[in-house]
């Protein structure tokens, strides 16, 4: 019997110690809402932060791996709550040719001219412009969402923000300049390799910005450079990192010293910890 309880006791522990994780159906107007997964870092060692986190995908898939389970269990070792959302999805696309989509032009990080406003989506068309908009309205009640359970959840209110990553970068700069309400505005806003997929209009009570991504990188680097532009412009606080070691998208790297992109994660914490979010 005491062998019993010990092993009972045993599997409880182990049980606490695992991050928890819960889906919720977010409260939009819309038929299909979006959904999103709580990741919560143990009780002792939660600081009051959350991450929402938008997972790249191209608007057609999401990289849910990589950019919400890998970062969930980096954030919650460090005290931070995640919040992987499961945002509205392109489900067909204009056909090639006569009216449709042309080639998706190959622009350098020195013609972030070319992208005025900071808009970097290479393919407008009406719909995929709404499920954008969608995408960017599921973000919003994600934030909305996170802050009315924080009490719940041991969060503070205050440190709630969006971490996203190619696509999802830009369905969180999406839900950042379109927020109307403050319940649903994020305090800090982080872009990996994720440009605006929709022309920029910084808020008055624009949130702190972090991008970070790599400088060879088409389309999203001169994309990322404007918006970073369009933030000073603005008068808000941003800060760019851009490294020279790559062309594409990037995850959670070992630290080989080989290269320089590989130190994102620790300049994530860094800012975060740097301007109040984390500790």
């Amino acid at each position: 019997m005491k062998r019993l309880t010990f092993l009972l006791i045993i599997i409880f522990t182990l049980c606490v110690a695992t991050h928890a994780q819960t889906t919720y159906d977010l409260p939009t107007k819309d038929a299909d809402a979006g959904t999103i997964e709580v990741y919560l870092p143990k009780a002792d060692q939660a600081n009051g932060c959350a991450v929402v986190l938008c997972a790249g995908g191209g608007m057609r898939a999401l990289a849910w791996d990589s950019d919400v389970k890998q970062m969930a269990a980096f954030l919650n070792e460090r005290g931070i709550a995640a919040i992987g959302l499961k945002y509205h999805l392109y489900t067909q696309g204009p056909q090639r040719g006569a009216g449709g989509i042309q080639m998706v032009p190959m622009v350098d990080v020195t013609k972030f001219a070319q992208f005025p406003q900071a808009d970097a989506n290479p393919m407008h068309y009406p719909a995929g412009d709404s499920i954008i908009q969608l995408a960017a309205n599921d973000a919003k009640a994600a934030i909305k969402f996170v802050r009315q359970h924080a009490k719940e959840w041991k969060l503070d209110e205050h440190k709630i923000g969006f971490l996203g990553f190619s696509a999802g970068g830009g369905v969180a700069i999406g839900a950042t300049i379109t927020a109307t309400d403050a319940q649903e505005r994020p305090d800090f806003l982080c872009t990996c390799y994720g440009p605006s997929l929709m022309k920029v209009t910084v808020p008055q009570q624009a949130p702190p910005l972090l991008i970070m991504t790599r400088a060879e990188h088409p389309n999203v680097a001169a994309g990322l450079l404007a918006l970073f532009l369009e933030w000073k412009k603005a008068g808000a606080n941003a800060e760019m990192h851009m490294y020279s070691d790559g062309r594409g998208p990037y995850t959670l790297m070992p630290d080989t010293g080989k290269t320089t992109t590989e130190g994102w994660s620790h300049q994530l914490m860094l800012w975060l910890k740097a301007k109040g979010f984390a500790k």
